[in-house]
């Protein structure tokens, strides 16, 4: 059976297949989910706690993501374009959709050379 990330709160529970997650955003004490089907949902956990709960409950399957500065969690499978001056990236299936989000200089800098040295 393929592993889901679980959120649970006191109030809700999100059951998600870690492919559909294309990034997960910060949002002071909440975290902004957004996956492939354009749906978004708001949890009330810190971008650190999903972290930890991603790398708990997914294990090896939890490897895709990558924090990224402060504020972003994102799938690796997604990134589809970085642009380091525009500090720009780019989620995309190429197919269905496609999100656009910021970080800093230096985080993208370090994202592109970890892609890069996989070339190698």
């Amino acid at each position: 059976m393929k592993r889901r990330l679980i959120i649970s709160t006191s109030v809700d529970l999100v059951r998600i297949d870690p492919n559909q997650i294309v990034y997960i955003s910060s949002d002071g004490n909440y975290s902004t989910l957004v996956q492939a089907d354009n749906e978004t949902r708001m949890v009330s956990y810190q971008l650190g706690q999903i972290e930890k709960m991603i790398s708990s409950q997914l294990g090896n399957d939890g490897k895709n993501f990558i924090r990224i500065g402060k504020s972003l969690i994102v799938n690796s499978s997604y990134i589809y374009y970085i642009n380091i001056a525009k500090q720009k990236l780019v989620l995309s299936n190429v197919s269905s959709f496609s999100h656009t989000v910021t970080a800093s200089k230096e985080a993208l800098k370090q994202l592109k050379e970890m892609f890069e040295s996989e070339v190698k």
